[in-house]
């Protein structure tokens, strides 16, 4: 299904070690509303939606998959030459206790990951409409992010998910009109 291309799908850089900053894109590493949620949502989502939207869920399910090794690179970045001092002032000494330098799922305040972050009801317009509300969570989650940052390079980066966001978000509304459509139409037999 994948073709798996050895670059990131947009060039990620930092400008220094910054382990605060890091622990807040682990938000969007293992939060709820970020990217392997929305990435594990779409694909789980995609065997109950009809045929005419699969497609939508196929792709930016697999696109939710780039933008988390994206945030992976940028906490990878942000605490590779940082001291255990300076995580620990960061308020990562749990994670590095736990996990030294490795990438963990796990939300900005040390939550582990949850399959409850994946929803899904089997209505495909309230899955949909799930959807719409998680890009729109994960849009606001990369604008306060980008208000915290003091890193140009990253903010780049971190705006080029954020514009992604609202696409995804516009992709899964104008999927809901294409079901209200189909649903609605009169079936003669």
């Amino acid at each position: 299904m994948w073709v798996y291309e050895k670059k990131l799908q947009y060039p990620v850089k930092v400008s220094t070690c910054n382990p605060t900053l890091a622990k807040y894109l682990i938000e969007q590493y293992g939060g709820a509303d970020g990217e392997l949620a929305a990435a594990l949502r779409y694909l789980n989502q995609r065997y109950t939606i009809p045929d005419k939207v699969v497609g939508l869920l196929n792709d930016i399910g697999t696109e939710e998959f780039a933008h988390l090794e994206m945030i992976a690179t940028m906490i990878y970045k942000l605490t590779k030459d940082a001291t255990p001092e300076q995580l620990k002032a960061a308020g990562l000494a749990p994670h590095y206790v736990n996990h030294d330098s490795a990438l963990f799922y796990h939300n900005a305040a040390g939550a582990p990951f949850t399959a409850t972050y994946i929803q899904a009801k089997g209505d495909p317009i309230a899955d949909l409409y799930e959807d719409i509300a998680a890009e729109e969570k994960a849009r606001a989650t990369y604008q306060w992010i980008i208000n915290m940052s003091d890193d140009p390079d990253l903010n780049d980066s971190l705006a080029f998910l954020r514009e992604r966001e609202i696409v995804h978000s516009q992709r899964f509304r104008e999927a809901v009109e294409i079901l209200k459509d189909e649903r609605d139409r009169q079936k003669i037999f």
